[in-house]
């Protein structure tokens, strides 16, 4: 993409995520999901991957996300909607648990992971999932499953490498190499990664723009 279109996008995402974002409800099974009548962008890692940090850093609100030292923590689907006083709004945001570790019991563990694999193939309104991966780590055995389950559900997916601010250049540069290698094999897999620092507001407006660029900013006001 040319630097004026890469540009003109993050202008678009930085209008749309200023228009608010609101959190609406949290699922912990199927029958309580929203009706399919917005467009919804979710967010999907390991936990500890930064994942809540991301979406606060997003949005511009510091408690929006829940933020923990304790891996696990969310427990459930977070729908959270954007330009909520615009209309009827603009579109979900989900933020999907964090897969990888929990002090949980195995059972409510396999409840979670059937919740999330049933939201992933039942979601005709599901345009991308972002897959957070911690960049000093790069893709690890739960990633590589949980980019399995989204090939098998026909789910676009673009890899989101968080907390660069703590690696140097020469080992993100490898990194990054290394995912989109990998993502070459993978159907669903949209090929470009992003990068990011919550902590240092780095590449942001890059994933506000790709998060833009699936809603219709047009529609709700937005003037480039």
């Amino acid at each position: 993409m040319e630097a004026a279109a890469e540009e003109a996008l993050r202008k678009r995402g930085r209008w749309l995520f200023a228009q608010g974002t609101e959190f609406r409800l949290g699922v912990v099974a199927l029958d309580h999901l929203p009706e399919t009548s917005h467009v919804e962008i979710a967010f999907a890692g390991r936990s500890n991957v930064g994942k809540s940090s991301l979406i606060n850093a997003l949005t511009n609100q510091k408690g929006l996300a829940r933020t923990s030292n304790t891996p696990g923590r969310t427990q459930e689907l977070n729908f959270f909607m954007l330009a909520p006083q615009r209309g009827d709004g603009a579109a979900w945001l989900v933020d999907l648990p964090g897969y990888g570790y929990a002090r949980e019991s195995k059972d409510k563990i396999a409840a979670w992971n059937k919740l999330l694999n049933a939201y992933l193939r039942g979601r005709p309104n599901l345009r991308r999932v972002f897959m957070l991966v911690d960049s000093r780590h790069g893709l690890k055995a739960n990633d590589l499953a949980m980019m399995d389950d989204l090939d098998v559900a026909a789910v676009s997916y673009q890899v989101v490498l968080t907390k660069i601010d703590k690696i140097k250049k020469g080992q993100l540069e490898r990194v990054m190499s290394a995912t989109e290698e990998a993502l070459k094999k993978r159907p669903a897999a949209f090929p470009f990664v992003l990068v990011s620092s919550s902590e240092k507001n780095t590449g942001i407006d890059d994933v506000r723009g790709a998060f833009a660029s699936l809603v219709d900013v047009d529609q709700l006001g937005y003037k480039a």
